[in-house]
């Protein structure tokens, strides 16, 4: 059985000493650890900005996309490969900015797989400016004069799309982040994770300090059902999107693979699919 350091590569990570992401890199491989999961298992599938290095620092299958566009990857690549375990990872400008659509998307077919994304509310690889997840108000390069635009409340906008399983922590909790990562992967469906990670560069306003005086725990809560997603809802718009924990799990809808006729669960490189020269030139001739 493959242990947490069966998930670490020689690999040095290139982050900003203090960055968030080195436990979110550390809570993923405990994970898979946790879970049973071997190197060959897993594959993490990442977009652009500072976040989307990470699949290049843990020993398994990684792929470095394009930005905005790491659902479209990882989806393709769990839909070719049920047996592979998905993980989707990438900043709050890759996936709340040009990669919105995707999220959306994502979240309603409910595909089979996890998306870790790693919330700093700035752009940090372009060097601080604004990004959807940044406060009225904020200061960067792009807004020397505040930003004018409303933060975007992801959580609220997960559970509105019909997301079967929402969850948020914080980076230096890291054993809370490791046990809501073990949770998504386990979960049959659309795993949302998002993860406060303090940029300690150019973000001087969320800091380490700001978060631990701002979020409240859900476990902290008397009575919270995660399973009741009005209460959900509810609970997230009186705490403005910052509490940690499992806030949403539907365990009774089916994935998107699930509901597919004759959908087989053997990777597709195992069908030893021959298309003979006609067949071929057939299908050719109908793209001309």
């Amino acid at each position: 059985m493959a242990t947490v350091k069966d998930f670490r590569n020689k690999v040095k990570p290139n982050w900003c000493p203090g960055c968030g992401d080195f436990s979110i890199q550390a809570a993923i491989q405990r994970a898979a650890a946790n879970v049973g999961l071997e190197p060959h298992d897993l594959a993490l599938i990442t977009g652009i900005g500072c976040s989307g290095r990470i699949s290049g620092y843990i020993n398994a299958y990684g792929f470095h996309g394009v930005h905005g566009r790491v659902l479209p990857l990882a989806q393709g690549v769990k839909m070719a490969n049920r047996d592979l375990t998905v993980i989707a990872s990438g900043g709050d400008g890759d996936g709340f900015a040009i990669g919105m659509g995707h999220t959306i998307h994502s979240i309603r077919r409910n595909i089979d797989m996890t998306y870790i994304i790693m919330d700093n509310q700035i752009y940090g690889l372009t060097k601080g400016q604004t990004s959807p997840r940044s406060d009225a108000g904020f200061k960067t390069k792009s807004t020397p004069n505040g930003s004018i635009e409303a933060s975007l409340n992801v959580m609220e906008t997960a559970l509105t799309a019909g997301a079967t399983f929402v969850a948020q922590s914080f980076s230096s909790d890291l054993k809370e982040l490791t046990s809501l990562i073990e949770q998504g992967i386990n979960h049959n469906g659309f795993s949302l994770i998002n993860v406060f990670s303090p940029c300690v560069t150019f973000n001087k306003v969320n800091t380490y300090d700001w978060f631990k005086e701002n979020l409240t725990k859900l476990d902290a809560m008397e009575n919270y059902d995660h399973t009741d997603r009005t209460k959900a809802m509810q609970t997230l718009m009186e705490h403005n999107g910052l509490v940690t924990g499992l806030i949403y799990q539907d365990e009774n809808t089916p994935s998107y693979q699930d509901k597919i006729p004759g959908y087989k669960s053997t990777p597709l490189s195992e069908d030893n699919l021959k298309l003979d020269r006609e067949k071929f030139d057939r299908l050719t001739k109908e793209f001309m």
